[in-house]
Order: C-alpha cells, then structure tokens, then sequence
C-alpha cells in the first residue's frame, strides 16, 4: 500500500530490482511501484458478481426444490439433465440416476413420452399432456404433464423445462363423477321408464273403468229422466247409482290429475284471473251440497276489480277442494268463511274458515302427504287423501303458496297466496250458453242423419236411446273405423260421433281421412273416447274433432255438443 503526497492511501504491486557494477556486487536497489487500484476493484467486482450469482442458483434451487410437482429438465435429445426432489420421489430413483438418462424411461408409455418432448420442440410448449410415470418399485402415477423449451442468452436451444404433477387422486376423482353421472342417468332413466309405465297403466286403468261408467251412468241418466217418470223408490236408487259412480269418476280424475302434476307435464295457461269471477262459480259449484249440511257459506265482497296470476280452471279446482273439505269436516249448521286480503309484497290470500273440530299440532306436517287421510277414513266422510295434495302441487305452480292454521275445537284455515295482476285490457269474449245453442237448433222438417263409429255395444245402445228420444235424428252406426268411413261417404251424415280406440284404423286415423276427402270434410266429427288423459284430449282437439267427449258421457253435455255440431253442420256448405 502506497500513501500519495495528499495522504491516500491507494494499492500498488512493487517490483524490485537489484542494482550491480561490473564485478556483480550490489550497488544499490530499483524500485518500481504500480498503482493496482482497478485491479483490485475488478476483483472485487467479481468476487461480488459470482456470490449473486450463487445466491441466485441457490434461490433458483430453493424454488425448483419447494414446488409441489415434479420438476426436470432436458436437453434437446430428451436426455434428463436435472430433477427436483418431487421427482426422485415420483420415480424413486436418485438425481444421479436419472441425470443422464432418457427421458421418456421414467413413463409406462415411452413412446407418448418421446411424442411429448418432440411436439414441445415443434410448438415451444405443451399443457395438460397425461402420462403415467412407473416408478422403480411399480407403482404407477398419473401426472399432467406441462413443459416449455428453454434458450440461452444468444437464443440458442438449450432444451426442455417440465413440471410432471400428480393428478392420480383428481383422476380417481373424475372417474367417481362418472360412475356417479352414469348412475344417476340410469336412475334418470329407469324414474323415466317408471314414469311412463305408470302414465301407461293409469291411462289404461282409466280407460277400462270409464267404459263400464259409461253404461252405468249413462243408463242410470236415462232412467232418471225416463218417461213416465220412476217411482220415488227407483229415483232413490238410480241416485245412489248416480252418487257412488260420479264419486269413483272423480276418484279416476284426481288420480289421474296427481300422476299428471308429478311427472312434470302438466301445461298451465297463467293469466289475470277474476276472483269476483271464480268466486261466484264455486259458490254455484259447492252451494247444494252446503245446504244438504246445513253449512251457511259466506264470501268475500269485492267492491272494486281484483285480479291474480294463474290458470283459472286449476284454481277453481282448488277453491272447490278447499271448500268442499270445508263443508264435509265441520259440524252440521256451521259455518264456512272465504276471506281475501292483501298479504304485502304484490300477494293476495284466499282462506278458507271452517267450524270443523279442528287437528293438533302433530297431524299438521301430515296433511299434504298422498292417500293420508288422518284417520278420518274411519269417520264416514268421503274422501281420497288427495285434493290437498294436488292443490299444493297446483299453487305452487302458479308461483303461489299453501298453508294451514288449525287448533283442536276451534277449527282450520286453509289458506293460499297468489300474486296479484292488472286487469287485462279487454275481456275476454264469452261463448253464447248450451241452452242458447239447442235452441238454434231446427227440430221440424226432415230428420237429420248422424253416424256412430263405436265398437262397444252397450255404448251404442246408450246413445242410441238418447237418440230415440229425438223424432228430428235418425241413427246410423258402424263397428269399426274402415265401415265408419265407407258409411260416412255413401250416406253423407249431418254429424259424426266417433270412437278413438277401434278395431282396424283408429277414430284419429278415420278422421283424417274424412277430412282428407273432400265429399265428407265438412262434416263436423264429435270424440266420444274413454281416453281422458289431458294428452288426449288435446291430440285430439288439434286432430280436427269438433268436440272431445269423454266416457262416461254427462247427457247435458252431450246433447249441448251435438246441437252446437247440427247448428253448425246446418251453416256449412255442402259439396255440390
């Protein structure tokens, strides 16, 4: 170290040299002095560039080593020239075990392993390609694999960085899903297969008991407006036969009505709906039998316009229920209420108030279960167990909800909410009354002809009663669609009353036919079926039948749809 004039201090390398006369003897010395001071902070420089440089391999290392997957890398050969920890383990092979040697060893499929590392080299990066590595003992390991070409600082190929991380578990996991989509899409498709076998059956069932019905109510109807008239003995009985046959009818219906709600497909028509409207309906639906039980039934006022969201028909339908349970379970001489009030947030509530004794606590949570009649099966009131239920199912699809307030010897409320709507702009037309149309119809002159299409006898022996009461129709019949069609075109029929299910082609099949044709498409064509599935009902409407009926016939019914098809029938123009 050298010290300048000014005091400094500064590094210097010296050199000395020994000065000699002529016979070699030292005469004295030769010092030369250099200042060394960018030697030396070119050293230092180094020295501190090499320790980041250490620091930054080793935090590279640290970040290699902390990663969950499985990390190595390759040079362009695929030939491994470093791992991590994560893949000594995946492998268990040592890091100089697997320095050096080939890549694509490490995987049970080394051929889609080489594959990996050459589409890396041909698009600069692979993500999410799926190997299995075969560890040393056998053990295999999903991994998705992930890699990237490297370079170096002059952008040459230095070779390919991959992370290998173990989706084993992920794997087992996504098969589970699988199996477990897979059963729940058998258990999808056997409720399906189920469902249709139910809706079969039911559909079957309801025509095998409308049938019978049909002769029974429909003749039980005839004799109670027989001429002369039954004895009060016989009309005794022919309304117990009327009783009990309407009552197991609509014992068919609602469990018909609940089989079609549960599967899904019923098709509701949600609209503004008149309260005042379908309050006086009820109140002429449900008055006789209140008054057969002394029952005085009161209903709300309403003074001015008040209109809800839903299908006017299903709403009827629960009304009706609420009130006829009301009337069956409370005391003789009591009273039933319909109150209707706002209920906040845009809903209206309908309740309905009986004087019945009233149910604990515990029986409320049962009362919308199916057939759960809560004993009242032994008490000697009629019933299913199943309006409450469909009306729950019903409200609910109208965006509605149900409820019930009851306590023992006070009573019960059953209650609903629906939401309220404006007016519509314009009523809705109504359709001139059944009585208006029969009396349209021209009873004097020439007897109008109609056809028959039925294969069951003691169906057409009912109608054909019902048309020996009119001197004005003369009555031609066929047993089965083919002769239906051959007679429609020979004898021209004013009005053509058809079967569905007939031996040879359908009543559906007939019908098109007949339209088809232009000497007999005027013709208007009634359905009398014992196919009453909603379904059909609107197959058939949309096939082209005038009217669908179905069995067992009401005589009123009947005969409104047969005048309406004659008075029709009478404005149509007929084929020259």
């Amino acid at each position: 170290t050298y010290i300048r004039k000014d005091g400094t201090r500064f590094p210097a390398v010296v050199s000395v040299t020994a000065l000699r006369d002529a016979q070699e003897a030292i005469i004295g010395y030769l010092l030369i002095g250099t200042d060394n001071t960018a030697r030396k902070q070119v050293e230092a420089e180094q020295k501190l560039l090499d320790q980041r440089l250490r620091d930054q391999q080793f935090y590279t290392r640290s970040l290699i080593e902390s990663n969950i997957d499985a990390i190595m890398t390759t040079d362009p050969a695929g030939i491994i020239t470093d791992v991590n920890k994560q893949m000594e383990e995946l492998t268990g092979c040592t890091r100089d075990e697997l320095i050096g040697a080939p890549f694509k060893n490490s995987f049970t499929d080394p051929e889609k392993a080489e594959v990996s590392i050459k589409l890396v080299l041909s698009e600069k990066k692979v993500t999410d390609y799926e190997l299995t590595v075969l560890a040393r003992d056998g053990k295999e390991t999903m991994v998705s694999y992930n890699a990237m070409t490297f370079y170096d600082r002059d952008r040459k190929l230095q070779g390919v960085f991959a992370a290998a991380r173990d989706i084993t578990e992920r794997k087992r996991l996504d098969q589970v899903l699988l199996d477990k989509n897979a059963e729940l899409e058998n258990a999808r498709s056997a409720a399906e297969k189920a469902n249709l076998a139910k809706s079969h059956f039911l559909s079957s069932m309801s025509h095998e008991l409308r049938s019978p019905l049909n002769a029974i109510l429909g003749f039980a109807q005839l004799m109670e407006s027989d001429s002369p008239p039954p004895t009060e003995g016989q009309k005794a009985s022919i309304a117990q036969i009327l009783h009990g046959g309407w009552y197991l009818l609509a014992l068919i219906n609602e469990i018909l009505d609940l089989a079609v709600i549960e599967s899904g497909k019923l098709s509701l028509s949600l609209e503004p709906v008149s309260l005042s409207e379908v309050m006086l309906k009820c109140q002429d639906m449900i008055g006789s039998q209140g008054h057969k039980r002394g029952i005085k039934l009161t209903y709300p006022r309403f003074d001015s316009p008040c209109f809800v969201l839903a299908d006017q028909t299903r709403l009827m339908q629960v009304i009706i229920n609420l009130l006829s349970n009301a009337v069956k379970y409370s005391r003789e001489q009591g009273t039933v209420a319909v109150l209707c009030s706002a209920s906040g947030s845009g809903l209206l509530r309908i309740s309905v108030q009986d004087t019945g004794a009233g149910l604990p606590p515990e029986m409320l949570s049962q009362l919308f279960q199916p057939f759960n009649r809560l004993g009242q099966e032994r008490s000697g009131v009629e019933g299913t167990g199943i309006g409450l239920v469909m009306a729950k199912r019903l409200i609910e699809l109208m965006g509605g909800a149900i409820g019930v307030e009851s306590a023992v010897g006070k009573g019960s409320t059953f209650w609903f909410e629906l939401r309220m709507a404006a007016a519509p702009l314009a009523p809705p037309e109504k359709a001139p009354p059944a009585a208006a149309a029969r009396g349209q119809v021209q009873r004097d002159g020439p007897a109008r002809t109609l056809l028959y299409v039925e294969d069951n006898p003691a169906n057409l022996k009912l109608v054909a009663q019902l048309i020996a009461r009119r001197p004005d129709l003369r009555l031609l019949s066929a047993a089965d669609g083919n002769l239906g069609v051959a007679l429609a075109r020979s004898e021209r029929p004013d009005v053509i009353l058809m079967d569905i299910n007939l031996p040879g082609i359908s009543g559906t099949q007939a019908l098109k036919i007949l339209h088809e044709d232009p000497a007999t498409a005027h013709i208007p064509v009634i359905a009398i079926s014992a196919n009453a599935m909603a379904s059909d009902i609107k197959s058939g409407l949309e096939a082209g039948f005038y009217r669908y009926l179905t069995k067992p016939i009401k005589v009123d019914e009947f005969i409104d749809s047969l005048d309406a098809a004659l008075t029709s029938a009478a404005k149509a123009p007929r084929p020259s």
